[in-house]
């Protein structure tokens, strides 16, 4: 387990409604250096709030939140970005006629001073960084297994694939955390592994602090160093995944929400 350490995200009492609804209930946790740090809970739970309000994209009421020392409620997510966090967000947000290969340099884009669509037609001092940029995202090929399709245009890959460029394209900012929200929806229980072999890659090999989101502990959660279960918006248990999925309060919110499921297909 990555060592205690001053923390590289720490929430404090954070409270969020959306839409009149109490999302985030007082939740405090910390993230250390380079911990695989998992956010487990049954739908509505919280779990997208969490990551919502760490990456800037929701100010809660109430609480504070800390990265890397720094107070994030004032920043906007560029800024958030900026400091080294990067979001993988649920649904998919590549350029699909793109080669992998460019997918990846176009994640180089908040270090140089060009814009995208400069970028994506290499034009002017876009291009002059070329080289430079498709040796680093030729690095992050080896390191995520995508040799065999550095040069296919993205539409063209099967979805488990396409969402390993995605953690590639976040890694080419050079993030000192990664966001991952709801990670493995719509793999298969080949791809997740594959997924969950590579983040946990990323963490060892690059030393890269990631907080993900998913329903429950499966392949990829219980790799975790610690998980956080919420329910209702609000922390229900801490601790290894072993601890989490025997706690008597983390078995009584899903069976909660397996009753909830099997009484909507009765109405």
């Amino acid at each position: 387990m990555p060592g205690i350490g001053t923390p590289m995200l720490e929430f404090s009492g954070v409270e969020l409604s959306v839409a009149g609804v109490r999302a985030l209930d007082g939740v405090t946790f910390q993230v250390r250096p380079a911990e695989l740090f998992a956010i487990v809970g049954p739908d509505g739970s919280g779990k997208t709030s969490v990551i919502d309000v760490a990456s800037g994209a929701r100010r809660p009421h109430r609480g504070g939140v800390v990265f890397l020392g720094r107070d994030v409620l004032t920043r906007g997510p560029d800024e958030i970005a900026a400091m080294g966090m990067a979001r993988i967000p649920a649904e998919e947000g590549l350029f699909g006629n793109l080669t992998v290969l460019d997918n990846l340099a176009l994640g180089r884009l908040r270090h140089f001073r060009y814009g995208v669509l400069s970028a994506i037609l290499w034009l002017g001092r876009a291009r002059s960084r070329e080289p430079a940029v498709h040796a680093r995202a030729e690095d992050t090929i080896d390191l995520l297994g995508l040799a065999a399709w550095r040069e296919h245009p993205v539409r063209l890959l099967p979805y488990g694939v396409r969402r390993r460029v995605e953690l590639g394209r976040a890694l080419a900012t050079e993030p000192r955390m990664l966001l991952l929200d709801d990670p493995t929806a719509g793999l298969n229980r080949e791809e997740t592994d594959d997924l969950a072999r590579f983040v946990q890659r990323v963490r060892d090999e690059l030393g890269v602090a990631v907080v993900l989101a998913d329903h429950d502990i499966g392949p990829l959660t219980g790799l975790a160093d610690r998980v956080l279960a919420l329910d209702s918006g609000r922390r229900v248990a801490l601790g290894t995944p072993s601890q989490v999925r025997r706690d008597p309060r983390v078995l009584r919110a899903y069976l909660a929400e397996a009753g909830r499921r099997g009484g909507g297909r009765s109405n």
